[in-house]
């Protein structure tokens, strides 16, 4: 090969590396996608779960929709408040005050507590459990099946089946909802972190039946809904539901709870007890009549002898 071709093909090749880095630049520049800074920022501060909790895809999604304005400042329910206020800080307003969520499991018809009415031995899982006749081996319909489906939907290991039942550990849970997405008998809800009365059933059966096969199953007997000073309870469908909005978590509804489905706060215990006093008082009361109503009548019987 003479040194003229090697000469050539030299400098045909850097001709054509330049035509394409000067076609790439220019295609760069014609082409360039912008990048919103603001959403960049916001991206580096959330978590990088992409659990869905928030509503969007990811946090990408979610970075790029509190850019834009379409999202609050304090969309993710997995970040801090902490979290929260550098994400504000970057969009250049102030972190409204946001009440935390957390997941409950309407259900506490542990095992000791509820029926079963069958074995069931197929697929530990609560989709697979449904599908079986009744709607699952329990012998509640609505109850909640303890195959652990919630437990592997969540990724802040925040919730875990006790004694047939899943049972959510408030500190961890970041209320991303995969848990209420994984349950196939819609027995998981958000609520309030502060709340501190909560029905603990989800059964629209008729007392007689839930009696049946639950002894802490709501029999919508309507007391709680009654005895509420501030209309927070209602009975629908068989089943109390309580509105967190109204609730002062004043306890009365769950120490009037003749099934104790309502959870017990510090509140209703003191309530517990007071009543408890009274009947104590009253059947001492009713004792004594009693007694001195027999002495009465002995005293009588005796004198007409």
């Amino acid at each position: 090969m003479s040194i003229q071709a090697i000469i050539i093909a030299t400098v045909v090749i850097a001709a054509v590396g330049l035509f394409i880095g000067v076609f790439l630049g220019v295609a760069g520049v014609k082409f360039e996608v912008e990048v919103d800074e603001k959403a960049v920022a916001i991206r580096e501060e959330l978590p990088g779960a992409n659990c869905g909790g928030c509503g969007y895809a990811g946090c990408d999604a979610l970075a790029e929709a509190i850019s834009k304005g379409e999202a609050p400042v304090n969309a993710c329910p997995v970040c801090s408040e902490e979290v929260h206020n550098k994400i504000a800080s970057i969009m250049g307003v102030e972190a409204t005050e946001g009440v935390r969520m957390v997941a409950f499991v309407k259900c506490s018809g542990t095992c000791e507590k509820t029926k079963e009415k069958y074995t069931y031995k197929g697929v530990s899982d609560c989709s697979m459990a449904a599908a079986m006749a009744g709607g699952g081996p329990k012998g509640c319909s609505y109850g909640c099946l303890g195959y652990g489906s919630c437990v592997a939907a969540c990724p802040f290991d925040a919730i875990h089946v006790v004694e047939g039942v899943a049972v959510v550990d408030e500190e961890a849970c970041k209320a991303c909802g995969k848990c209420i997405a994984a349950c196939p008998k819609n027995l998981i809800e958000l609520v309030p972190a502060t709340s501190e009365c909560r029905v603990e059933c989800n059964s629209k059966d008729k007392g007689k039946d839930v009696n049946a096969v639950c002894s802490v199953g709501c029999i919508g007997c309507g007391i709680c809904e009654k005895q509420c000073p501030k209309q927070a309870i209602t009975v629908m469908d068989n089943v109390a539901h309580i509105d967190y909005e109204k609730c002062t978590s004043c306890g009365i509804c769950a120490a009037k709870c003749p099934k104790k489905c309502i959870t017990i706060n510090a509140k209703a215990k003191k309530i517990m007890e007071v009543d408890a006093k009274k009947k104590a008082e009253a059947a001492a009361k009713a004792k004594e009549a009693a007694a001195a109503k027999a002495a009465a009548k002995a005293a009588e019987e005796t004198t007409a002898e």
